[in-house]
Order: C-alpha cells, then sequence, then structure tokens
C-alpha cells in the first residue's frame, strides 16, 4: 500500500492510531440500538471543559510531556451505552421546590445524572401529602416520589459558609444548575451564577421564580395559583355566570417546568457553539400566560376577549355531556352526516336535519342549541356504547375518565405506561406514571426510585473529593 504524503504539522498523529472519519461513516457498524443521536453527539461527556486549565494535567497521557501542546492528544471517554438514556452524560444539580421540581425530573427520566440537594433536614416535597398508606412519613410522600424519580440525593445546608463552598465545589463539575430560590439570594451566599462561572464558564443555571429575575414584579412572592391568576389563566375558567376557577393541579409549576427543560436543552446546544453557560430565566407568570392557547390570538386577531364558557371548547365544536353512566365529550366536527344521522335514526334530532347545520361555521354558532339537542339524546345511551358507536362512524368522541381508571386502560398498558418501581425499604413495589413519548433508540425510563434524605452523600461528595472522615464532620455541624 502506498504511503501517504506527510501531513500538516497540526494533523499528524502517530502511525499506530488508525484515522477513522466522522460519526457518520461508521454509523452502519454500530448495533441497531447503539446509534449516537444528535443531542449526545454535541452533549456528550468528552466535550467538557477543555478550556479550563485546572483539568490539564488529568488529560495529559505517557509520553505527552514530550509533544507540543498543540499535537498532545487527550484521553478517551467511553460515551455512556444509549440504553441509559438521551441526556446521559450529563451532570446536574436540583436545587428546586415543587416550583421547578418538574425540570430536573424530566431531564433525569432522559438519563441525566440529576442530583436532588436538599437541606440536612429534609426538603419541603417531603412533608406535602398524601402519603402512602396514610402513614406521614419524610420517605413516604406520593408527592416527593413523582417529581423525584431517576434522582440521587444528597443534604447540604447552602446558607452556612462551608456549605455554600460545597455548592461551589459541586458547580465546578456540573453541567447544569437548576434553583427556585427568591432573586437574588444565592447571589447573596456567594453562590450566583456569576460566582458559580468564575471556575465552571461551561455552567448553565435554570432559575425559576414567580415573575422572573427581572421587572417590576421581580421581588413579589407568588404560588402557583398566583400565576395562574396573574397569567390569565382562571380568567377564562369556570362558568359563564360564575367566578373564575384555578385550573386542576399545578399547571403554573408544570408549564415553567417544562420551559425550564427545554431551556436548559437550547442552552446546552448553544455552549457548544459559544463554549460558554448562560442563564435560563423562567418566570411562572410567563409561562402560563405563553400557554393560554387561544386566548392572545382572539384578541389580536380578531379584538375579542375569552369568556368563560364551561364545558364549552373555545373552539365552540366541543361540549362535556351527560350519558346515563357517565360523560362524555361530544363533538361536531369529523362527520357531520353520520352523526346526524345517527340522532335522526334515534327519533331525537329535532331541527339538526336542516341544511343549514351542515356548514360547520353555523354549527359553532349555534353550539349551546346543538350541545342541548345531543345532550338529550346522549342520555338514552352508557358511555362505551356512545363512543363506540362514535368512532365507529368516526367521530372524536371520547369517555371523561376519573383518573384512577386509567390504571385500567387497556391502551396504555400496551404502551407500558405505568412502570413498577421497587421501594425495598419498604417492601413495595409501586406503579408510577412513566413514558409521555418513546424514543427507540435511547428510551425514557426511570432509572431508580426517588431518594432516600441524603442517601448519596458518600458518593457524590467523594466525587468531589470528600473524605469519609471530612463528610462525618460536617455531618456532625449539620452542614450535610
Amino acid at each position: 500500500m502506498p504511503r501517504c504524503g506527510a501531513l500538516p504539522p497540526r494533523g499528524r498523529r502517530a502511525r499506530h492510531r488508525r484515522r477513522v472519519p466522522r460519526l457518520a461513516g461508521v454509523e452502519g457498524t454500530l448495533p441497531r440500538r447503539e446509534e449516537a443521536p444528535a443531542v449526545l453527539a454535541l452533549l456528550r461527556a468528552d466535550r467538557r471543559r477543555s478550556e479550563l486549565g485546572r483539568n490539564a494535567a488529568g488529560d495529559l497521557r505517557p509520553g505527552d510531556q514530550r509533544d507540543a501542546p498543540h499535537r498532545r492528544r487527550r484521553g478517551r471517554h467511553l460515551r455512556p451505552s444509549l440504553m441509559a438514556g438521551a441526556l446521559a452524560g450529563l451532570r446536574i444539580l436540583d436545587l428546586a421546590d415543587q416550583t421547578g421540581a418538574l425540570a430536573g425530573k424530566l431531564l433525569a427520566d432522559l438519563g441525566a445524572d440529576v442530583v436532588l440537594v436538599e437541606p440536612p433536614g429534609g426538603g419541603r416535597l417531603r412533608a406535602i401529602p398524601p402519603f402512602w398508606q396514610g402513614l406521614p412519613h419524610p420517605e413516604r410522600s406520593l408527592f416527593f416520589w413523582f417529581y423525584n424519580t431517576s434522582k440521587r440525593g444528597i443534604t447540604l445546608d447552602i446558607t452556612r459558609r462551608a456549605g455554600a463552598a460545597l455548592l461551589r465545589r459541586l458547580a465546578g463539575d456540573a453541567d447544569v444548575l437548576i434553583e427556585t430560590e427568591p432573586p437574588g439570594r444565592l447571589a447573596a451566599l456567594g453562590c450566583g451564577p456569576d460566582a458559580l462561572r468564575a471556575t465552571n464558564p461551561r455552567l448553565t443555571v435554570a432559575s425559576i421564580t414567580p415573575f422572573g429575575q427581572r421587572g417590576p414584579y421581580r421581588d413579589w412572592r407568588g404560588s402557583d395559583t398566583v400565576a395562574e391568576a396573574m397569567g390569565g389563566m382562571l380568567f377564562v375558567n369556570g362558568h359563564k355566570d360564575g367566578p373564575p376557577l384555578r385550573a386542576l393541579g399545578l399547571q403554573a409549576y408544570h408549564q415553567a417546568g417544562v420551559f425550564a427543560a427545554v431551556g436548559v436543552l437550547a442552552a446546552l446546544f448553544a455552549r457548544e457553539q459559544t463554549g460558554r453557560g448562560q442563564d435560563v430565566d423562567v418566570s411562572l407568570q410567563a409561562a402560563v400566560a405563553a400557554a393560554l392557547e387561544h386566548v392572545p390570538g382572539l384578541w389580536h386577531q380578531h379584538g375579542t376577549a375569552a369568556t368563560r364558557q364551561g364545558t364549552l371548547h373555545w373552539t365552540r365544536y366541543f361540549r362535556v355531556g351527560r350519558c346515563l353512566d357517565g360523560w362524555v365529550m361530544h363533538c361536531t366536527v369529523g362527520d357531520w352526516t353520520s352523526l346526524v344521522e345517527w340522532v335522526k335514526a334515534d327519533g331525537m334530532a329535532a331541527d339538526l336535519g336542516d341544511p343549514a347545520w351542515e356548514d360547520v361555521r353555523h354549527r359553532a354558532t349555534g353550539a349551546e342549541h346543538l350541545f342541548d339537542v345531543l345532550d338529550a339524546w346522549a342520555a338514552r345511551y352508557t358511555v362505551e356504547e356512545l363512543v363506540s358507536g362514535a368512532q365507529l362512524r368516526r367521530i372524536p368522541y371520547a369517555a371523561v375518565r376519573a383518573p384512577e381508571a386509567l390504571l385500567r386502560d387497556p391502551h396504555l398498558a400496551d404502551r407500558s405506561f405505568f412502570v413498577p418501581i421497587e421501594h425495598p425499604e419498604l417492601g413495595l413495589t409501586v406503579p408510577y406514571p412513566g413514558p409521555p413519548f418513546h424514543l427507540t433508540d435511547a428510551p425514557w425510563r426511570i432509572a431508580r426510585r426517588p431518594p432516600l434524605l441524603g442517601e448519596h452523600n458518600a458518593e457524590v461528595y467523594g466525587r468531589i473529593g470528600v473524605a469519609d472522615a471530612e463528610l462525618a464532620t460536617l455531618r456532625q455541624e449539620g452542614i450535610v
């Protein structure tokens, strides 16, 4: 085989190293489920902090001291198995309370190494009911369990000087920090974004607060309900003749958690171009306002202010109705002819046979009367009869189910939505809500049950050089 010509100085490599084309050229040689998704290609561990001088000594290999710096080769880092998740290799510190707990859960279940940082006595989520089997205990909160799957857990009092110093050391080895403290509080403790990036310029800091890091409401206190009210959600929710109603659950917290996770991933992609981390500033109020669906559009495009209208959907094509044994979601789009002929066959069509109802715009204008007729007709059917008959006719009707009915849903079961998670310390296996979407090559999965309080102190602190004796002293002093 003919010898190649001399390479330019920066391209010379030891002859025993075979040059390998870019990943695109070798994908075919990998097993089917070991192909690297784009996110790992960009965020893999071997791109961490190469510009930091303090890491340089650890990167030198035997013989490298004899070479010029531009010809030294970095040590190889093996990428985690893709079965560990799409975000395997990312390290995240999670200081969030219930305001932002969902963000860390989303990233952890996708494979990131998320370390939950709690005060030595435990975080607030552990005190929120309901509790497993009704027994209040910090290790039995179902609220805490749901939001902390796949995470490791440590304890740390960041309000004390030694605790703040430990947080800075932990952040020096992290890709992301998620926090929900009032604006400026971490900075006052010496752990603000600027202080943390002084030693780790590639760190992304996501802050989730009621109103964000700047603006006239910056220092206002808030909650999920406050954010729903200030973000416009409460005003449009409720019955026409009643007061505004708060939405089910923690809509503001969940919207903010999803937006924070998206913002974190966007910041990590940007870091591959800039080499720097950045701040992700999430406002609960803005997260709600950004998720109002039709409300801003109707106002800006049509000058129409949204009003409360009960179970009638804002499009005016869906409304909840009563059946013999439960509730159903009526729908007047789809195959209108099949629906009206069905109602006619039951002798309940009233004036719906009028050709004017064939116009979808007329059905929206006359929605209240239309749904009143359909309510009277539906009252003769069971939910199963009505939904099965509608779907057979390609009309998108749906049963309005109680949450507990989802445990018996055959479709969710076929998609393995509920995941059994072992709690060996309680001798239990508990079903958890699982993946809302599926990735074929890097699956979403719950890697471990939620952490016990301080369960991973030794291994996490050991990674940054805290010896067992030092850790014991920190524990005695109440710092961890």
